[in-house]
């Protein structure tokens, strides 16, 4: 079969590799259709991902047909189309136990620590692979992973219908945070240095639009708030400036959300966090999204088909992160048909 492969930072390639079989009774062999290009696979094709060992079979955003089953496989069955949960974990130690496994002791992710998805078959336990409807598009399958992250971060934030919602960045994972927070009844304001993609965010539903380059974004929000700042704050870029920034257009009480894995640091004044008793988390990958999300794009009300703006063959693998490196303004979500 052929995969898509970093064999080492920088030198990413479509290769030749032996198909998996199925070896436990409750794994499901998929075949993969789709593969959609994460700002995770970029850090692992520039060697910037902490977690990443090579050579790797990248892939995380992927979506498939099931064509064989193991023998104690009851809720699947051949000819179900599926989208893959990318995660394992230990189910013992403190963060399982608490019912946070995407923060497990020994978490692993498909496509960083395990072979990807990025491959045209695949064998995975049952547990991680979800049925959707056979109504929907190969694409918008490979875009549930995302939206489970974004649904994540409004989970983190606590978003409550009426809150100000204001999300850092207009990106693939910023646009996912801003449908979530829609659909969850909030009112969202979103930043991006590219026009592009602030137009296509307020096609999405945004409430207020703001150019860091053009606008001072402190001023901004506390316009849009009247005065009160914003209730959540997502930062979907996470630079060190970006957090700071995220701290100052808060109202009391606010919580703020940070996606970013920079290990550079920010400069950030207790008195700032003390004085409106705000709650800073992190988010990470997503504890029991699937479900929920699988269940939003199966029923048709979130219509984010769009968000995909260039599709591309297997043996045209670099050439869509070639177009992904040159981050030109119209590109969104980019895809690879397996």
């Amino acid at each position: 079969m052929k995969a898509i492969q970093v064999k080492e930072p920088g030198n990413l390639q479509v290769v030749e590799m032996e198909a998996p079989e199925i070896i436990h009774p409750s794994e499901v062999k998929i075949r993969m259709k789709v593969m959609g290009i994460c700002g995770s696979d970029m850090h692992i094709l520039h060697g910037e991902n902490p977690f990443a060992s090579y050579p790797r079979v990248i892939g995380h955003e992927v979506a498939g047909e099931i064509v064989e089953i193991g023998e104690e496989v009851t809720a699947l069955k051949v000819g179900d189309k599926v989208v893959i949960e990318p995660m394992t974990s230990c189910g013992e130690c403190y963060a399982c136990q608490q019912g946070r496994p995407n923060v497990c002791e020994k978490v692993e992710v498909y496509g960083v620590h395990r072979e990807g998805g990025g491959r045209e078959t695949m064998v995975m336990p049952e547990s991680l692979v979800h049925k959707v409807d056979e109504s929907l598009d190969w694409k918008e399958i490979a875009l549930i992973e995302p939206f489970t992250i974004g649904a994540q971060s409004i989970y983190r934030g606590q978003v409550q219908e009426g809150d100000h919602v204001f999300i850092i960045g207009a990106g693939p994972i910023g646009l996912c945070c801003l449908k979530m927070a829609k659909q969850a009844g909030a009112k969202v304001a979103i930043s991006d240095i590219n026009e592009k993609r602030l137009a296509f965010a307020e096609r999405w539903g945004a409430d207020d639009l703001i150019n860091p380059q053009q606008e001072n974004v402190e001023e901004q929000v506390s316009r849009w708030t009247s005065g009160m700042g914003a209730n959540v704050v997502i930062d979907a870029v996470g630079f060190p400036q970006t957090v700071e920034q995220a701290i100052a257009v808060t109202s009391v009480a606010a919580r703020v959300v940070l996606l970013g894995f920079d290990q550079k640091f920010s400069e950030i004044a207790q008195v700032d966090i003390t004085k409106k008793e705000l709650t800073i988390c992190g988010s990470r990958l997503q504890t029991h999204r699937f479900g929920p999300v699988v269940e939003m794009f199966n029923s048709q009300q979130l219509h984010v088909e769009d968000l995909v703006s260039h599709q591309y063959d297997l043996n045209e693998a670099k050439e869509a992160f070639q177009l992904m490196e040159e981050a030109h303004p119209e590109v969104r979500k980019v895809v690879i048909k397996l």
